[in-house]
C-alpha cells in the first residue's frame, strides 16, 4: 500500500502552507456539484466530477483554495492505482485529468497526493509518533577540513541575457538568462558549477503579497520571479574559494512542464547543457562572452559541477546522463557535441519521479528533514537506485538535515528574503505545532542557518568532485564528521559507492534467518516494509509508478527479547578483503533511543566472529516527516583479522540485538576503506520509452507496438513494467537490452468499433537494473477514441403533476455508449408565475443533492441544485427526478426550471430550459 497515506495532514492544513496564508478558511462555490447516477452507486466524492467538451472526457478536482506551484507532482490516485498526473488550470484550484486511463468504473478511493501528502482529504492526527518527543541529535565531531570558510579570491558578479531557445514539446521559448559569480584576477582556468532551481512560481505582481502566477512570459503589470538568484550566497561562498559560477533561470519551463510526460528533466537537461555549451564557445573565444564572463576567471569545462534544487536536482542528473549517453534526438533541445565533463551533482530536496539516477557520476543529495514540498525524500532513490548498475566506484551520498525545510535553500523562495511573496512551505496548525518542524521547535532550523547548511555541504562537494581534496570526503560518506560552519544543524550522512566492497543487499538472493525480507512497495502489509497505518514515512520506500515493485528490499528486524540473531547470507561468498570497516546501513523508529546489535561474520570455513556492536538512535521525527532514514554504522574488521577470518569468503552476515525489544531495517551492508578512487563511467546502453498514438478506427484489429529506443554500447538489464489499462497492476519481466535490439517487445492489439469511448493509454514503465541506464522511463501506445459524442438530450417525462407526486425528466444519449456519460443539470430560477420552495420538495432529497436544508424557506434555485447526472455505459438514459411533498397550505400553481449546463454550471444556449409545474391538490 502507498505509503503516501499516512503522511498527511488536513486539506485545510496542506493548501494554507503551499499558499503561504497562518490559515484557511472552507470557502464556499457558488454551485457545489452534487452527483446522480441510474444505481447511484457511482456517485464521486464532494469536489470530484466528470467533465467534457468536444468529446474530451475529464476527471476534474476543484480544490477549496488556491495550490500554488511547488515541485512534487500534484497526482490523482484510486487507492493504490496511480491515474496520472492532471493538468492545473490558470485558477491554481482546478486539476483535470484527460480519461484515458481512467476508467469511472475504477474510480473508488480517489485521492489527491504530492509526494505522498493527501491534498484533498483530513488525515488522522499526524503528530501521534510525538509521544516521545523530538530529540535533538548528539553533535558529530569537527572535520578537519571545513569547506563552509570562505576563501580568499576575490569575486566579481553580474547577469546574462540571451536569445531565448525552444525546446522540444514546449510552445513557448524558453529564456537563457543565469547569475554569474566568480573569481576575479585568478590564475588558469577554474572548475565551473552551474546551478538550475526547482518549479516554483514564475511571475509575481509587485506591491501584493500574494498575486503570483504560473504563467509565461508575464503578463503586464507582472515581473518574472527571479529564482535564479536565490543562490547567491552560494555563488559568493564557492567563488571565493576560486569556482566559477552560474545560476541558470527555467521559469518558461515551470510554466509549461505540467504537459510533459517526464515532468520536464529532460528539458531541464536541454537547457542546462545550451548553457554548458555557450561556456565552451565562451572559454574558446573569450571576446564573444557576455561581459561578466570576460571579467571573470575562464572556466574549465573539463571540471563541471551540477547543483540542482528539487525538480533541478532531475534535471541536472538528466543532463549528466545525457553528457555521457545522447537521448534520442528527437526529444533533445541540445543538438551539439558534448564539450565539457560532469565531475559530480549536487542534489537539493531533489525529485525523482524516473527513480533513474546516473550510476557513474558522483553526487551528494541533500534531504531536508522538514520538506514540505517534496515530503516523501524521493531523493534517496540517488543513492539507493545506483546500487548494483554499474562499476560502483562512484561515491553517491545522502545528506540527511535535520529541520530543514525545502524552500529556505533559495533565498528567493524565502520570507523576509525574497522579491516575491514566498512562504515556508511546512506548514502545521497552530493549534497543534509540529513537535520536530514548527517553526521555534528545539530541530528547526531557522532560514539563516539552513542556507549556510546548504552552502556548506555544496561546497564540500565541489571540494571532493572538482578539487579531489580527500580531506572533505568524511562530512559526506557517513563518517560521522561535521563541518563547524554548519553549525548549529545537525547533519547526518551514509553512502553507496566510493572504496566500498562486497554487498550484503537482500535484493540479490540473498536468504534471511531470524528476520524477514520485506519490499518497499506492496500493497500487502504482510510483506512491505512499513505497514500503511506507521505515521511518517521512509525516504527508501518513496513510491514511484506500480503499486508493487520488485527488486526493492530491506531486512526488518523484530524482537521482544535479546539474543536471537538475524542472518544474512549473499548468494554467493563476498570478499572484504580490501576493506579496513564493514559499513551497515540501518534505520530504526523515529524517536527511539539505545538500539542495540553485535554484528558478526562467518566465512565460507564457518568460522564465526563478533566484529563488535552498534548502537543507533532514530531521527527526530512526526507523522508529517520522512524520518525512517537509514544512518551508517561501522565496525571495524581487526577483530576478523586477528582470528583468521578468511575475509575474500564471507558467507554471512549477523546482527543480534541487545536492547529488550525493538525494530530495525537493515538497507545494506559493505566493506568501507578511506578514498575516493577515480571514475570512469562505463559504456552503457541506454533506453528509452517513447510513444505512439493511433486511432482505433471503426472496425477489424491492428497490432502495434510500444516504442522504445535502447542506444549506447554493451548489454546490460532493465526491469520492464507492463500497466494493465483496466486495473492499473503491473506485471514485470528481467529483460537484457542491446543497442539497436527489441528486447522490450510489448505489442498491443487495438479493435476498432464505432462506440464511443475513452481514449486508452497502455503504458510501461522502465527500471535499471544493472549496466544500463534509464532516461525517460514511461511511454506507450495511446489508442484515441475517434468515435463522435452522443448526443445529449434533456426531455420531460412527468412535467406536470399535483403536489405530492413526482416530477421527473430524462437525460437520453442517441446511441449507447462504452464509457460514464455524466451531465450538469441546473435548477435556475422561474420567470413568471409562483415558484417552488425548499419546503415543497422532500427534505431528504434536498439535503442528499444540494447539502441544503428546507428552512429557511426560500426559492428552489437558491438551494445550489447543480446536479451531475450519470448515464452508465451500455444505458441511453437516466432520470432526474424531483419528489414534491403535500401540505395544508392553499397555494397557487408552483413551478420550477430545469437547464442542461457547461461546467461551469451555466445554461447551454442550443438547450431548452424545460419547466416543471405543480397543482396544489385540490
Amino acid at each position: 500500500m502507498i505509503r503516501a497515506r499516512r503522511i498527511c495532514v488536513t486539506a485545510v492544513a496542506v493548501l494554507a502552507a503551499l499558499a503561504g496564508s497562518p490559515g484557511l478558511a472552507q470557502a464556499e462555490q457558488p454551485h457545489d456539484s452534487r452527483l446522480l447516477s441510474a444505481t447511484d452507486d457511482n456517485s464521486l466524492p464532494p469536489g470530484w466530477r466528470i467533465d467534457g467538451e468536444s468529446g474530451a472526457r475529464e476527471l476534474v478536482w476543484r480544490a477549496p483554495k488556491t495550490v500554488p506551484m511547488g515541485d512534487a507532482r500534484v497526482e490523482f490516485r484510486t487507492g493504490d492505482r496511480l491515474l496520472g498526473v492532471p493538468k492545473p488550470a490558470k485558477d491554481g484550484r482546478t486539476f483535470r485529468l484527460t480519461l484515458d486511463e481512467a476508467r469511472p468504473t475504477q474510480l473508488s478511493d480517489l485521492q489527491v497526493t504530492a509526494a505522498g501528502r493527501r491534498l484533498d482529504a483530513a488525515a488522522e492526527d499526524t503528530h501521534k509518533s510525538r509521544s516521545r518527543g523530538a530529540r535533538v541529535p548528539a553533535q558529530a565531531p569537527a572535520n578537519d577540513v571545513d569547506p563552509g570558510r570562505p576563501g580568499s579570491y576575490r569575486t566579481v558578479s553580474g547577469e546574462y541575457d540571451l536569445d531565448p531557445v525552444r525546446l522540444p514539446g514546449f510552445a513557448t521559448p524558453v529564456e537563457m538568462r543565469a547569475q554569474v559569480v566568480a573569481p576575479k584576477g585568478a590564475t588558469g582556468s577554474r572548475p565551473l558549477a552551474l546551478f538550475l532551481h526547482g518549479r516554483h512560481s514564475t511571475c509575481y505582481k509587485p506591491g501584493t503579497e500574494d498575486d503570483i502566477t504560473g504563467d509565461w512570459p508575464c503578463a503586464d503589470g507582472y515581473k518574472p520571479i527571479p529564482s535564479d538568484k536565490g543562490y547567491l550566497a552560494d555563488q559568493q561562498l564557492l567563488a571565493s574559494q576560486g569556482y566559477v559560477t552560474v545560476s541558470i533561470s527555467a521559469n518558461g519551463i515551470n510554466a509549461q512542464d505540467w504537459q510533459a510526460e517526464d515532468a520536464g528533466a529532460q528539458a531541464r537537461s536541454s537547457l542546462v547543457r545550451q548553457h554548458l555549451a555557450r561556456w565552451a564557445d565562451w572559454s574558446a573565444h573569450r571576446s564573444t562572452a557576455p561581459a561578466v564572463v570576460r571579467e571573470a576567471a575562464k572556466a574549465d569545462l573539463s571540471r563541471v559541477l551540477l547543483v540542482g534544487h528539487s525538480r533541478g536536482g532531475e534535471g541536472v542528473n538528466r543532463a549528466a546522463m545525457d553528457s555521457l549517453y545522447p537521448p534520442p534526438a528527437a526529444e533533445d533541445g541540445y543538438k551539439g557535441p558534448v564539450r565539457w565533463k560532469v565531475r559530480g551533482t549536487v542534489l537539493v530536496g531533489p525529485t525523482i519521479f524516473g527513480q533513474n539516477p546516473v550510476a557513474d557520476v558522483p553526487n551528494v543529495t541533500l534531504l531536508p528533514g522538514c520538506d514540505g514540498d517534496v515530503s516523501d525524500l524521493q531523493g534517496e532513490d540517488f543513492v539507493d537506485g545506483t546500487r548494483g548498475v554499474s562499476r560502483g566506484t562512484a561515491l553517491h551520498s545522502a545528506v540527511y538535515i535535520v529541520g530543514a525545510n525545502h524552500n529556505y535553500f533559495n533565498s528567493e523562495w524565502t520570507p523576509g528574503q525574497a522579491e516575491a511573496p514566498a512562504s515556508d512551505d511546512f506548514w502545521t496548525d497552530p493549534e497543534q505545532p509540529d513537535p520536530v518542524c514548527s517553526p521555534g521547535a528545539a530541530t528547526r532550523l531557522t532560514a539563516a542557518q539552513q542556507h549556510k547548511a546548504g552552502s556548506t555541504y555544496i561546497a564540500a562537494a565541489a571540494r571532493l568532485f572538482l578539487a579531489g581534496d580527500d580531506r572533505v570526503r568524511p562530512l559526506l560518506d557517513g563518517s560521522g564528521k561535521r563541518a563547524p560552519s554548519a553549525d548549529p544543524a545537525r547533519v547526518l550522512t551514509h553512502a553507496v559507492g566510493g572504496r566500498r566492497s562486497g554487498g550484503f543487499l537482500p535484493d540479490a538472493g540473498a536468504g534471511v534467518t531470524g528476520a524477514r525480507v520485506c519490499s518497499a512497495i506492496d500493497p500487502d502489509p504482510a510483506v512491505a516494509c512499513l505497514d500503511p497505518e506507521t505515521p511518517g514515512s521512509s525516504p527508501h520506500f518513496a513510491w514511484w509508478e506500480t503499486e508493487q515493485e520488485t527488486g526493492r528490499s530491506a531486512v526488518d528486524l523484530k524482537w521482544s527479547a535479546p539474543g536471537t540473531a538475524a542472518r544474512i547470507t549473499p548468494a554467493k561468498p563476498l570478499s572484504l578483503r580490501t576493506s579496513q570497516k564493514l559499513a551497515l546501513r540501518v534505520f530504526v523508529p523515529p524517536n527511539t533511543t539505545g538500539t542495540k546489535f553485535d554484528v558478526s561474520v562467518t566465512d565460507s570455513s564457518d568460522r564465526r566472529v563478533k566484529l563488535g556492536s552498534v548502537q543507533v538512535d532514530g531521527l527526530p521525527g512526526s507523522g508529517s516527516t520522512a524520518s525512517y532514514w537509514a544512518q551508517e554504522l561501522r565496525v571495524p574488521l581487526t577483530a576478523a583479522t586477528r582470528a583468521g577470518l578468511d575475509l575474500r569468503h564471507v558467507k554471512s552476515l549477523e546482527l543480534t540485538p541487545r536492547s529488550p525489544s525493538g525494530r530495525a531495517w537493515l538497507m545494506d551492508a559493505w566493506g568501507w576503506a578511506p578514498g575516493t578512487p577515480a571514475v570512469k563511467a562505463a559504456a552503457l546502453p541506454r533506453v528509452d520509452v517513447g510513444r505512439t498514438i493511433v486511432k482505433e478506427g471503426d472496425s477489424g484489429t491492428r497490432t502495434y507496438r510500444i516504442p522504445v529506443d535502447v542506444s549506447g554500447h554493451g548489454s546490460g538489464q532493465v526491469r520492464v513494467y507492463v500497466l494493465d489499462p483496466d486495473s492499473g497492476r503491473a506485471e514485470n519481466r528481467l529483460v537484457t537490452v542491446r543497442p539497436g535490439s527489441h528486447a522490450i517487445d510489448v505489442p498491443v492489439e487495438v479493435k476498432g468499433d464505432t462506440v464511443y469511448g475513452d481514449d486508452v493509454a497502455h503504458d510501461i514503465a522502465v527500471k535499471a537494473v544493472h549496466n544500463a541506464v534509464v532516461g525517460k522511463h514511461r511511454g506507450g501506445l495511446t489508442v484515441e477514441n475517434d468515435d463522435p459524442e452522443p448526443e445529449i438530450t434533456l426531455s420531460p417525462v412527468a412535467d406536470r403533476v399535483t403536489e405530492g407526486e413526482t416530477l421527473t425528466w430524462r437525460l437520453s444519449v442517441d446511441a449507447p455508449t462504452a464509457v460514464d456519460i455524466w451531465a450538469p443539470v441546473r435548477v435556475l430560477p422561474v420567470t413568471e408565475g409562483a415558484e417552488l420552495s425548499t419546503k415543497d420538495v422532500d427534505p431528504q432529497w434536498l439535503e442528499d443533492w444540494s447539502g441544503d436544508v428546507p428552512d429557511p424557506e426560500r426559492p428552489l434555485s437558491d438551494a445550489n441544485l447543480w446536479v451531475w447526472l450519470n448515464i452508465p455505459p451500455g444505458s441511453t438514459s437516466v432520470d432526474f427526478v424531483v419528489p414534491t411533498v403535500q401540505d395544508q397550505v392553499a397555494e397557487p400553481t408552483e413551478s420550477m426550471r430545469l437547464a442542461q449546463t457547461d461546467r461551469n454550471a451555466e445554461p447551454l444556449p442550443d438547450k431548452p430550459v424545460l419547466t416543471g409545474t405543480v397543482l396544489d391538490k385540490p
